[in-house]
């Protein structure tokens, strides 16, 4: 048995080894979570690669397999998600109070114990970005309730960035903002987030990701490109199909030039099926193929894209587009957030409009290099060293006074002299 190791097996954290902590939806998988988590550990695997780093999801196994050896001393887990899912009820108060609770007293889940217990131990607990906590979700409001319990049991730091928490309840503004009174490091990637937490508008977590190999280096890249969602489609799934033929129509755009992505997988192949044979001789790439070669991006394109990292990552690679919002309190606020950085994107939420074809290309290279650069100066903060307090030694007490002998005991004295 090793050093790091108890007992049990459970690796243990020693004073020359951080351990940290990330809290992220990834194993789905989606796209532009994975993608964001990579990031993150292979930020660590350049600044920490001495560092134990636990990366808590709701699909470990998937996620184990898509992530293998991007951090030399990385695992997985569900701790977090699992209490989450074990809360009484949909309410995100009471969601959000059980877990809590439940991280102080591991007795109330006693499957997860050694997994509660390791986050009384952790340096950073970092609720990596997204926009997973919301009122679409609420249950997983608890993933910050939990963080603000591992940092108050083990006197770590609690970091948040790169979130989106729209759409919200008004009467979770209140908790929300509670909690993250808890976070060292509160980083918000909307203006609309910004102003219920009182912060200044950050940016999105994969902003620290991008770099040159996440792109396919292929030649015969399509002209135009789709991806397309099926779930969280406020319009309808018919409507998009409609509208997305509309504009390949108008665009005079062939098949054979047109090519799909999938951001999560079978989920965005179901709008392009619905007009598939009006599109003869497209590409199609599904997920396993864009995490594996890379996305097929490029700079003459013109992409057509509900999902936003895909947005974010066309945008990035220099292609104009058009970004359809499908949910107006969720993915339009998402859209805006880019486009009011730079993407040089249409924004497009009347479903019923054909745009013209977009010309303008996406982020221009220097602004893509200033939001690298500010996503890393983030990063040294969530990861700087943490120094905890030193509780202060208590007063000595004074010795209490011998206590009178028994009578028994003064007998016992006189019968042995």
């Amino acid at each position: 048995m090793s050093a790091s190791e108890s007992r049990t097996g459970l690796p243990q954290s020693t004073d020359s080894r951080p351990l940290y902590y990330l809290v992220a939806p990834v194993g789905h998988p989606n796209y532009g979570d994975e993608l964001i988590t990579a990031g993150w550990l292979r930020y660590l695997a350049e600044t920490a690669p001495e560092a134990d780093v636990w990366v808590d999801t709701h699909s470990p196994g998937p996620a184990t397999v898509l992530l293998d050896g991007l951090h030399p001393r990385a695992k997985f887990t569900d701790t977090l998600w699992r209490l989450c899912w074990e809360a009484p009820d949909e309410d995100p108060w009471r969601a959000a109070a059980w877990v809590r609770e439940a991280v102080h007293n591991p007795g109330m889940m006693p499957r997860l114990h050694h997994g509660i217990e390791l986050l009384s131990r952790v340096d950073v607990i970092h609720v990596v970005g997204g926009g997973y906590i919301n009122k679409l979700w609420p249950k997983q409001i608890g993933l910050l309730a939990g963080a603000a319990a591992a940092v108050e049991r083990s006197g770590g730091r609690a970091a948040m960035t790169g979130h989106g928490l729209l759409p919200v309840c008004d009467d979770v503004i209140p908790l929300l903002r509670a909690l993250t009174d808890h976070f060292e490091v509160v980083d918000v990637r909307d203006d609309a987030s910004a102003e219920l937490l009182g912060v200044q508008t950050g940016l999105d977590d994969a902003f620290l990701a991008l770099r040159p190999e996440q792109y396919e280096a292929a030649e015969d890249l399509p002209e135009v490109m789709l991806c397309l969602q099926s779930d969280l489609v406020e319009v309808g799934v018919g409507a998009l199909a409609g509208a997305v033929l509309a504009m390949l129509r108008a665009w005079k755009v062939p098949g054979h030039k047109v090519g799909v992505v999938e951001g999560v997988p079978r989920v965005d192949r179901e709008v392009f099926a619905l007009f598939e044979r009006e599109l003869p001789g497209a590409r199609f790439y599904p997920f396993s193929h864009i995490w594996t070669h890379g996305l097929p991006a490029a700079p003459h394109q013109t992409w057509i894209s509900t999902r936003f990292h895909l947005h974010m990552l066309a945008a990035a690679a220099g292609a104009s587009g058009v970004a359809v919002s499908i949910h107006p309190d969720y993915y339009a606020t998402k859209h805006r957030s880019l486009e009011a950085l730079g993407s040089n994107w249409t924004l497009l939420e009347d479903l019923s409009q054909v745009p013209e074809r977009p010309t303008a290309g996406g982020y221009r290279p220097e602004l893509l290099d200033q939001f690298r650069s500010s996503k890393r100066v983030l990063a040294a903060q969530v990861y700087a060293p943490v120094v905890r307090p030193v509780p202060e030694p208590e007063a000595p007490q004074p010795e209490p006074p011998a206590p009178e002998p028994s009578a028994r005991a003064r007998w016992s004295r006189r019968w042995r002299a």
